[in-house]
């Protein structure tokens, strides 16, 4: 029992008296037996009753060599007796004793000579079966060295958590030799290692009797102060055969290698899925912006706290990127992420701006070599060398930038930009595998970019072309109030091959053109301008609608199997009418004051380029006030809508006659214009007014 389990008066000072034994007499089983001088039994225990099969009526007063020795063993059993009485000198050994019930047994004795208060001289024999001592003996051999020669730390605590014994496996962990671990508790033992949940863990241990099995501790003990361990210990509860609780039992073993091979395995299944990741989420369009957004987000917080994508200029306008060791890197900042909050955010180059970096910036050194540069631990002097300026310098300070990389953005051979990375939370420094991982998300990330910019540069090339050859301001009619507008397809599609135009005819009239070429690009643009031309030629000629369709379907079938609608109408101011023909394009709308809009029942006629099919001419009253509402798809077709609801909702919205054009034309975009929509829109509004 504990001194912290002893018994207690109502004082609560400690009970004196007798203890409860523990449990290893028990198990024993050792027999009492007091001999006289002559031989004879004067006492006779209870376990000697068990023992031998004799009851104390039946061995009390009885010649132990009788009783319990066979007869060739009575002489040797005689000269033993004598010569403990004689000297005095103990003597211990096993002997066969002969049991009542007719059986042998061998049993361990320890004989000594005892002297009472009165000077008279008794033997006493202490006697255990052999076999028990025996195996209690192997057992505790066999205990002792696997204790001893075990690779598994053992140690035992007593109650108040204090070492009483440790293996040398535990002393080596430690780092302590066995005798100073005795008596001294594990702060004072491995002062290094934080212990404190160890401690809290035995408590509870030594409360509940559940043992902790396979927790894991990491730290530093004497025998390793340099370098991190790993051990995995179980706890388990001490008590004796009563269920008194004697301590606690620790085993420790050291799975260092196991834990960072471990710890490797999950860096690269994690690694694995941020490259996995990157597959899918970096350019899912062909933006520009958008795929600088996606790599950004991968990286964070996966990889950094912050995370900057940054184009050299000259790659963002098409130009060479190369630079020389003393010229600057002009840097056009593309996305960073996270997109506000910490002062390192507030640090990085806000998405769109243009900054110029010496040549002594890390960055301007990571785009000129297209080799990553990596600083593990920042210091004071770093910050100048990765912030655009001395102030972003000492937000970088103040938000704890502690380890910085860049990698280079390199897409088919030239160096486009660079992915910056930095870390202010996350505590480990960036290393090697953090290098191989970033290198990795810039690599697949560049060609996307690459890609991306490409697309943006064509695209705006097309647009340019396209807005040059269309009209900037539609011309002064007579007779009419004309508004127009043109809108490109989302930045993720190429611009198509929308047109509209306003044509001043002889005599006061008015031509008025919306179409649309099939397909999209340069390709599409060209061929509308192309389109365009011929109209404005054609228009010239004064002819009917239907036939000037049936020579611009000549002119389309000659380029290049080109495709395109058309609507072409002609207002006379002077009789207050449209003549009108149609070539496979959506009808106009026509807006009346006191009435309810309406779509044109007009011949559909098939597209410009089929060849083969002849034009209708409709003629339409169009009276001062009344309007025209030409469009291109666009403006109407989704992909979750039909037809007919967006047509009708069109008309819906042409509700008020009498609101300006300009204001109709963007109430129209605003409100029909789908975020869905990959086409672009033409758009022209014409209102007939009263000749002077």
């Amino acid at each position: 029992m504990s001194a912290a389990e002893a018994p207690v008066t109502e004082s609560g000072e400690p009970a004196r008296g007798p203890v409860p034994p523990g449990g290893l007499l028990d198990v024993l089983g050792v027999a009492s037996v007091v001999l006289d001088t002559d031989g004879r039994i004067v006492l006779w225990s209870p376990q000697a009753e068990e023992l031998f099969g004799y009851t104390a009526e039946e061995a009390l007063g009885q010649y132990a060599a009788r009783l319990m020795v066979h007869e060739e063993h009575s002489r040797l059993v005689g000269r033993l007796f004598a010569d403990v009485m004689r000297t005095g000198q103990s003597w211990a050994g096993g002997f066969p004793v002969r049991h009542k019930d007719g059986s042998t047994r061998l049993v361990e004795f320890r004989n000594m000579r005892l002297l009472d208060d009165r000077g008279d001289v008794y033997a006493l024999g202490l006697a255990a079966d052999q076999s028990t001592v025996r195996r209690l003996e192997q057992d505790v051999a066999l205990s002792e060295r696997m204790v001893k020669q075990s690779p598994i730390g053992y140690g035992v605590l007593d109650t108040e958590l204090r070492f009483v014994s440790v293996n040398p496996a535990l002393e080596r962990i430690n780092g302590v030799p066995a005798a100073e671990h005795v008596g001294r508790t594990l702060p004072e033992v491995v002062p290094l290692l934080n212990v404190g949940d160890l401690e809290a863990a035995a408590r509870r241990v030594l409360e509940t009797g559940v043992p902790l099995i396979d927790d894991t501790l990491v730290g530093r003990t004497p025998a390793d102060p340099d370098e991190d361990h790993t051990w995995s210990h179980s706890l388990y509860r001490l008590e004796d055969t009563l269920g008194h609780v004697l301590g606690v039992a620790v085993s420790l073993v050291d799975i260092t290698e196991q834990h960072r091979a471990s710890v490797e395995a999950e860096t690269a299944r994690r690694r694995l899925a941020v490259i996995a990741d990157a597959s899918a989420r970096i350019g899912t369009t062909l933006e520009l912006e958008r795929t600088a957004c996606e790599l950004a987000e991968v990286a964070v917080p996966e990889l950094a706290d912050v995370a900057a994508v940054d184009l050299l200029d000259a790659v963002v306008e098409g130009r060479p990127s190369a630079l020389g060791p003393s010229e600057s890197a002009v840097i056009r900042a593309l996305a960073v992420r996270p997109a506000e909050g910490s002062d390192a955010v507030r640090a990085a180059d806000p998405p769109g701006q243009i900054a110029r970096y010496g040549p002594d910036r890390l960055v301007t050194e990571c785009v000129r070599t297209g080799e990553a540069v990596l600083v593990p631990q920042v210091k004071d002097a770093d910050l100048p060398l990765i912030a655009r300026s001395a102030e972003a310098a000492v937000l970088l300070g103040r938000a704890g930038l502690h380890s910085y990389l860049a990698v280079p953005l390199i897409a088919r051979g030239e160096v486009l930009g660079a992915l910056d990375l930095k870390r202010t939370r996350n505590p480990a420094p960036f290393d090697e595998d953090d290098v191989l991982l970033a290198r990795e998300l810039a690599a697949r990330a560049a060609v996307q970019i690459d890609n991306a910019r490409w697309y943006q540069n064509a695209r705006n090339t097309a647009l340019t072309l396209q807005r040059s050859l269309l009209p900037s301001h539609p011309p002064v009619t007579t007779g009419l109030e004309v508004a127009s507008r043109y809108q490109p397809a989302g930045a993720t599609s190429e611009v198509g091959g929308d047109w509209f135009d306003v044509i001043p005819l002889e005599g006061g009239k008015t031509a008025l053109v919306v179409g649309d070429v099939m397909g999209s690009g340069v390709s599409a643009a060209a061929t509308m301008g192309r389109l365009r031309t011929a109209t404005t030629t054609l228009a010239a000629l004064d002819l009917d609608p239907a036939r000037l369709l049936e020579h611009l379907d000549k002119t389309t079938s000659a380029l290049d199997h080109s495709i395109a609608t058309c609507v072409y109408a002609v207002h006379d101011p002077h009789v207050r009418r449209c003549r009108i023909a149609n070539a496979g394009h959506l009808p106009p709308a026509r807006v009346r004051p006191g009435r309810p809009p309406e779509l044109l029942d007009l011949p559909t006629g098939v597209p410009l380029g089929v060849g083969g099919v002849g034009f209708s001419t409709v003629t339409v009253d169009f009276e001062p006030g009344d309007e025209l509402v030409f469009y291109t798809d666009g403006l109407v077709e989704t992909r979750s809508h039909s037809l007919d609801e967006r047509l009708a909702l069109l008309l819906s919205l042409l509700d008020d006659p009498a609101r300006p054009l300009e204001e109709t034309c963007d109430h129209l975009l605003r409100t029909l214009r789908h975020p869905d929509n990959h086409d672009d829109v033409a758009l022209l509004i014409a209102r007939a007014q009263q000749l002077p």
